[in-house]
């Protein structure tokens, strides 16, 4: 209940910013964007697997988008757009997925980040169709037929990507808290015992492959939409690096972990880029062994313990008192 509450007070909250903050919508809108992709990893992480690879996903979003608002003319309508990025993230994640669920561990990252390059540089050779290094224009797409100038398309945009992050976010701390989650979280803890009680780990694995595939494939086709072009870097290994490094950032146990590590992450480069120039990635780069060394449940699991000790605190008095009140009694 305490979570639900707290998911209604932020969305709430989130969906008054445009009323005091119209500036930052571009910004958070990307945030949210982000998020999807960040949720994808944390939900193989559950499993104690970890991809660099899921930029492939998210490019296959972007892309998608790209494709069909070519094909329909005018750049296609906006909710069929994200609806046909979920289709071939899906279907894409479906078909690495039957590999990669064989392998374990540092071969299940490497596996993914083979299929994520091989997909790089088919984007990037095949000029004629992709566009190349230049990428491919995303036209500003039209909803259920309604046409808008720039600044309510960022306010669609911006509420759009809120909802979906949100709604993703709920629906994955739902799919983890099910028989099907807890299977996931059991091959990080005992995979053999998994087999014993006749769950396939592979096939539960599998699930959350595709999931998490389909969170990054709305995740970038939301941010392909936001920027208006769809390039080959949204599947390089450093785009899939930086999912990795967002979710310990936010922390990688937490379903909230994919919001707040986005959100510090590109406000860390979006405000220290403008400082010191080109040294912003030091600057993350130190934020990220403070993390590691220091706090290892990441910014999420910082507060928790944080509410966890102050809650415990004002318990302690009052179990003295009672146990005060128990010996007077005697």
């Amino acid at each position: 209940m305490a979570a639900r509450l707290s998911l209604i007070a932020l969305a709430i909250l989130l969906a008054l910013v445009p009323l005091f903050a119209v500036s930052s919508l571009t910004f958070l809108a990307i945030v949210y964007a982000k998020s999807l992709a960040v949720l994808g990893i944390i939900l193989l992480l559950q499993a104690g697997q970890v991809s660099f690879g899921h930029g492939m996903f998210f490019a296959t979003g972007a892309y998608t988008a790209a494709f069909l608002g070519r094909a329909m003319g005018g750049g296609g309508d906006l909710a069929l757009l994200l609806v046909a990025s979920v289709g071939t993230s899906l279907v894409l994640g479906l078909i690495v997925g039957l590999f990669v669920v064989r392998y374990r561990y540092i071969f299940f990252g490497m596996l993914n980040l083979a299929f994520s390059m091989v997909l790089y540089s088919i984007l990037e050779k095949f000029f004629h169709l992709t566009g190349g290094s230049d990428g491919l224009r995303i036209r500003r797409p039209t909803l259920f037929g309604f046409g808008f100038d720039r600044g309510q398309f960022d306010l669609l945009l911006y509420y759009v990507m809120l909802v979906l992050a949100l709604a993703g976010a709920y629906l994955v701390w739902r799919y983890l808290k099910s028989p099907l989650g807890q299977a996931l979280k059991a091959i990080k803890t005992n995979e053999t015992r998994l087999e014993y009680i006749g769950l396939s780990a592979r096939s539960v694995l599998l699930v959350g492959y595709v999931i998490s595939a389909v969170l990054c494939g709305i995740g970038g086709a939301g941010l392909g939409l936001i920027q208006g072009i769809a390039t080959p870097e949204y599947t390089y290994w450093t785009r899939s690096s930086e999912f990795v490094f967002i979710a310990i950032l936010g922390g990688v146990g937490h379903v909230a972990g994919a919001l707040t590590g986005t959100f510090v992450y590109e406000a860390i480069r979006t405000y220290a880029a403008a400082f010191v120039a080109d040294s912003w990635q030091l600057i993350l780069g130190f934020v990220l062994l403070a993390i590691i060394l220091k706090a290892p449940t990441g910014i999420v699991g910082v507060f928790e313990t944080i509410a966890q000790r102050r809650a415990a605190a004002r318990a302690t008095p009052a179990n003295a008192l009672e146990s005060a009140n128990l010996e007077s009694m005697k």
